[in-house]
C-alpha cells in the first residue's frame, strides 16, 4: 500500500496478501472493506478465525479437518471402509463430496512430495495411512493426487508401500472434462484420454 495509508492499515493488506491466491490489490480492498465494517462484525471476524484455528484438527483416523476425535465421514457406518480415497488436501475431499458419487472413505496426506521444497515422506501421513490398512480390511486405496510431477511421485512412492501388503493400489483417470472439445485439448489431455479409455 502507498506510504499515505496509516501503519495498522498497510499491515493488515499485508496480512491478506499473504494468504494463497490473494495479491496486493485484492489485500487492499479487504483492508478497506474491513475498515469500513463496524467493530462487532470485525471482532465476530476475527473471532472466527481464533476459534477455526484453536478448535479444528486432524481427524484421528483419515487425517481431514473435524472439530470432533473422528471426522462425520470416517464415523458414517453407511460409508465403505474398504475403499480408501488418498487426497493432498482437505480441499479434495470437499471436491469429491460435492459429487455425491462416491461412498468410501477418505486419506488426507496434507501435501505432496517435493524433496525440492523439503517435504519429504516424513513430512507427510503416510504412517497414518500405513496403520490403517494394516488390519487388512482395505481392499483398494484410490491414489488422487493431482497430474503433476510431484501428484505423480506421491502416487508411485504410495503404492510402493502399499502393493507389498497386498492392496489394490488405483489412480484416477484423466483425461478430457465432460463436454470438452477435441481440437481446443492439449497434446498431453488427448493423450490421457487415449492412455485411460474404457471399453464400451
Amino acid at each position: 500500500m502507498a506510504d499515505c495509508n496509516a501503519l495498522p492499515l498497510v499491515i493488515l493488506a499485508e496480512k491478506f496478501a499473504a494468504l494463497p491466491g490473494i495479491g496486493m490489490k485484492s489485500a487492499q480492498r479487504l483492508a478497506y472493506h474491513v475498515m469500513s465494517m463496524n467493530e462487532e462484525s470485525v471482532r465476530e471476524f476475527a473471532d472466527a478465525l481464533l476459534d477455526a484455528k484453536r478448535n479444528v484438527h486432524s481427524c484421528a483416523c483419515c487425517q481431514n479437518l473435524t472439530e470432533r476425535e473422528i471426522c462425520p465421514i470416517c464415523d458414517d457406518d453407511s460409508r465403505d471402509k474398504s475403499v480408501i480415497c488418498v487426497v493432498e488436501s482437505p480441499k479434495d475431499v470437499t471436491a469429491f463430496e460435492r459429487t455425491k458419487e462416491y461412498n468410501g472413505v477418505y486419506h488426507v496426506l496434507h501435501g505432496l512430495l517435493s524433496p525440492m521444497d523439503g517435504i519429504t515422506p516424513d513430512k507427510l501421513r503416510f504412517r497414518e495411512l500405513l496403520a490403517r490398512v494394516a488390519d487388512g480390511s482395505v481392499n483398494e486405496v484410490i491414489m488422487a493426487t493431482n497430474p503433476t510431477v510431484e501428484g505423480d511421485a506421491t502416487a508411485m512412492y504410495a503404492a510402493g508401500l502399499l502393493k507389498p501388503m497386498g492392496i489394490n493400489v488405483t489412480r484416477l483417470a484423466f483425461g478430457l472434462p465432460v463436454g470438452g472439445i477435441l481440437e481446443y485439448a492439449d497434446e498431453v489431455t488427448l493423450y490421457k484420454a487415449l492412455e485411460n479409455r474404457n471399453s464400451m
